[in-house]
Formats: structure tokens, sequence, C-alpha cells
């Protein structure tokens, strides 16, 4: 297998390389992340396989039985009050995998599909869906292998499972459908199978159903969103600061004794990391007796609207990581009293819900971000040039990139309306309410990529506005002695500078916003500013589900 850079862990300590054992071990955000990338194995483990192997004991005797048991020996959907002749019930999970394999669109990306089989993997593992453990060791030997199932991205409606995927992700399972190349190729999945000298798996009852009723498409798209948009929110964070100094505003808001007043954790907690980004700085120090009575809503707020964000993605990761420590298909089965349920465990609407509001929240993070960028347009009353140029009017400054960052912005607003709000019936109205999870999961990667560009935008902006206070000989109507910014602001400007050429006139500026966007989507320079962040770090984060 291909050796991958391991993912710098959040807590500054060595990255377990341990495999990740099905039914003893948490599935936190951190492992989840590792798998998906291809960092960590994952293995069944004993207990696991002592609870799979009391479903499937329970499967059969129901299968043997005369009562008729949804997804053993009936139809679907529609179809289930069908009894089906006990001769053909294998054959009918491989009909089902086939025909439910409706998808359109984009194939996912290689670790958003390994989430899906890590993730589905896991839900079998807690003995309750009646699969041999043939399924889940063919499940990891996806992983195992690097494998990446061609799952196309549109499909699912996110409530009898994300039926269309999963049955994508399965056929690869059974010999069939296609694997995509490193370089982009599909190949058949007999093919990859074959050339790994790996036999198709052969369904029994209930295994078809089990392998493509369950959320793990959205589950996994959204906790790989969640890991993104907790990068984003720090560096949304640094920006803040930045602009904070750029601005000359004022850290009196940012005081813990204010926040305990209206002790919204999330609010105060992004204060503290202002606060902590700015201790110290002479560039607020030196304008204590500013006449300015009040900062616009954008700095003096920002505690408040990105607290309000961090609040909402808390929440999505709690609901996400819960999902992930879940049984999802239909039927279940309950060895210890023999029950087999047919119920709604495989609806998103827990996951739609945080979704949306994830989608919500980062859409704030960028909105704000422009607004901030926007006041270093008009020259801070005086105290910069306008649009950050040398020579306003003979150079044109950062006047486009504030225009990129409202349209960047405006397209995010246009994208986020709840999903979750629309439900159209499917199955001949059988599943007559669903949650549209899927179509939430989808858009959060482009919202993401948006609003990563605006607050790289606020970055360049506000580095550039501190160079006219670090120099006021840059601007001839900067009347005043040179300042200096605070540690944690200046180290970041030296990131800044390491990337590009903060220093004032006009030149093409989209390679520079190029290298600030990979600049916040490396995760080392991050890890840097890991101490005056502490009060971004998720709580209980170590206890966040089992699987």
């Amino acid at each position: 297998m291909r050796q991958r850079r391991l993912r710098p862990p959040r807590n500054g300590t060595s990255l377990d390389a341990r495999p990740f054992v099905l039914g003893e071990d948490t599935c936190d955000l951190d492992a989840f992340i590792a798998v998906s990338r291809g960092n960590r194995t994952v293995r069944l483990g004993e207990t696991g396989r002592a609870r799979v192997e009391a479903s499937l004991k329970l499967r059969r005797r129901l299968e043997d039985g005369e009562r008729r048991v949804y997804g053993i020996n009936t139809g679907f959907g529609r179809l289930a009050d069908t009894l089906i002749p006990a001769a053909q019930r294998a054959q009918l999970q491989t009909n089902l995998v086939r025909s439910h394999a409706v998808g359109w669109g984009e194939p996912l990306p290689r670790d958003a599909v390994r989430g899906m089989i890590f993730l589905r993997a896991a839900s079998l593992a807690h003995g309750c869906s009646g699969v041999r453990p043939e399924v889940i060791e063919q499940l990891l030997w996806l992983l195992a292998s690097d494998l990446h199932p061609f799952v196309p991205s549109r499909g699912s409606v996110g409530a009898s499972g994300d039926l269309a995927p999963l049955a994508h992700l399965a056929l690869v399972l059974l010999g069939e459908g296609q694997v995509l190349e490193p370089d982009g190729r599909r190949i058949t999945g007999a093919a990859a199978l074959a050339a790994r000298r790996r036999a198709p798996l052969r369904l029994e009852a209930k295994e078809g159903l089990a392998l493509i009723n369950g959320t793990q498409f959205m589950n996994a798209l959204g906790l790989l969103a969640v890991d993104r948009a907790e990068r984003l929110l720090r560096w949304a964070a640094l920006a803040a600061a930045l602009s904070y100094e750029g601005l000359e505003a004022s850290v009196a808001p940012l005081g813990a004794r204010y926040h305990a007043l209206r002790p919204h954790p999330e609010i105060a907690a992004f204060a503290a990391a202002l606060d902590a980004l700015l201790a110290g700085s002479p560039i607020v120090q030196a304008h204590g007796n500013c006449p300015r009575v009040q900062d616009p809503y954008s700095v003096r707020c920002a505690p408040q609207v990105l607290g309000a964000s961090l609040g909402s993605l808390r929440r999505a990761r709690a609901v996400l990581l819960c999902e992930a420590a879940s049984v999802t298909d239909n039927p279940l089965l309950l060895p210890e009293s023999g029950e087999a349920i047919s119920g709604g465990h495989f609806h998103g609407q827990p996951l739609a819900l945080a979704l949306d509001g994830l989608a919500l929240a980062a859409c704030e993070i960028g909105s704000v971000a422009e607004r901030r960028i926007a006041l270093f347009m008009n020259g801070n009353g005086g105290r910069l040039p306008r649009f950050l140029a040398a020579r306003p009017g003979f150079e044109s400054g950062l006047m486009i990139a504030q225009y990129l960052a409202a349209a960047l912005v405006s397209e995010s607003k246009t994208s986020v309306f709840p999903a979750s709000a629309d439900s159209i019936p499917t199955s001949d109205g059988q599943e007559d309410h669903v949650s549209m999870g899927s179509v939430a999961a989808l858009r959060l990667g482009p919202l993401l990529d948006r609003v990563e560009a605006v607050v790289a935008l606020e970055l360049l902006a506000a580095g550039r506005a501190l160079q006219f206070l670090i120099d006021p000989g840059l601007w001839s109507e900067r009347a005043q002695p040179p300042l200096r910014p605070a540690v944690w602001t200046g180290r970041l400007l030296a990131a800044l500078a390491g990337a590009i050429d903060l220093a004032p006139g006009d030149r093409t500026l989209t390679e520079d916003l190029e290298r600030i966007i990979a600049l916040v989507r490396d995760e080392t320079t991050l890890a840097d500013f890991a101490a005056p962040l502490r009060a971004l770090d998720p709580p209980g984060a170590a206890t966040e589900g089992a699987v």
C-alpha cells in the first residue's frame, strides 16, 4: 500500500496507528478521519464477531419460520407483502443491490467512500443486522486493499437509507459495479477482485438489504465536512484577530467578565480565543484612548456571530458521531429477545437538520468575514488608505478582492436553503416523508470551498492593512509612529509573508489567493496556533461514541 503522511493530531500527541477494532474502540472524529484517509486499518474484534454470530443465528431461525419478516422472506418497500420462496431469497438480495444502484453525477472522492465503508461495517458489527461475519470482512478487505468503488454522488433522498450510493458500493463486494483507478479510469469490480485474487461475496437472506439500508453516505460526508469546518473556524478566528489589529478595534468586548453576563459557552470560547491571539498587542495598546465609541458589528460582534457558528458546528459533530455509533438498517434483529423489529432507524432526519445547521453556520463565517473586508476598503475612517492602495486612485488596491468575496458570499447564501424542509414521497407512497439529508450533505463541500476563499481574502486584506501600521512610510498620510502586532498575530503575518508578498502595489492576486487557501488547508500551519485557539477545542472529544 502507498505510504501517506499521517494526519497531525489535534492534541499534540502521536497518532494511534493501531488497527481500529470494531465492537471495542471508540469512533471519535480523529479515528474516522484517519480511516477515511487510509492512515489507519480496521478489523472486526472478537466482541463484535460474537454479536454478529448471535444475530446471524436469529436471522436463520426467522428465515426458516412461517412468519413473514420484512427483507428476510418478503419483498421490499411497497412489495413487502410479497412472500419470497426459500430457493429465491439469496437471488432476491442480489437483485435488490443491482436494482437500487441507480446513481448519477460525479463520483464521490476516495475519503468519502472509505468513510462510507467504515461506517457501514461499524453498523453491521453491532450484531443487529443478521449478516454473516464474511460480509463485514469483505467490507474491511475493500479498505485494506485501498480500492475506491465508483459511487455516483446523486440518488439518495436520505430516508430509507442512502440506498443508491450504498448499492453502488455493495456491487463491488459482489464482483460487480466499477472501481476507480488513481488516474480516474474505471475498471469493473470483477476485474479488481480478480487482480487481487479475492472471491466475490455471495449474499444470503437479509444481507443485501443490510448493506444498502443505512445513512452512511450522508454521515460520512457530514463528518468530513465537520472536520474541515473545525479547521476553517480556527482560521476564521486567526483572520478576525488580524482584522482587529488592522482595524485598530477595541478588545474590551472580549473579556471573560463581560461574556459571563451572557453565558453561551461557544460565544465565550470564541471571545477567549480572540483575546488570547491579541494578548499584549502594541497596536491595541496604542489606541486605548481612541475617540471611536463603538466598532461596527462585524468586529464588535465577531464572538457572538462566530461563536454561534461554533455552537452549530459542535451540535452537528455530536449528532454525526452519535450516528456513527448507531445501527441504521431495517429490520433490526434483537438476539436477546428474539425480536425482529421493522422500524425507521434508517431515516436521515436527525442528520439532515444537523447538516442544514452546519451549512448555515459555515455560510455565516464567510458572510461576516466579507463585512470586515469591506471595512478595509473604505480606509477604516481615514486611518488607512482607501482600498488598501498605497496611492489610491492611481492604484485600485484590493477593490476587486472585495468584489470576489461578495460574489462568493452571495453564492453561498443561495445554496443554504434548508434541504430538510423538502420531502418528495417515494416507493409508491410507502416512503411518504423523506429527509433529503443527502442533498444537505452534498452541498457542504462546495460551500466550504467558497468560505475558505473568503477567509483567505480576509487574511490578505488584514495582512495588507497591517503593513501600513507597521511601516507608516508606505502611505504618506499616516503620521503616526510604527506599531507592532501581538506575538501570535505577528507569527500569522510571518506565515502569510512566507506564502505571498504582502507589500502594497497593484498586481494579479489570483495566485496569492490560491497560496493563502493552500495555507488554510495545511494542518501543520494551524497546529502552530494550537495554544491560543485551545478554547475552540470540542469538549469531551475523547468520549464521543463507540462502535
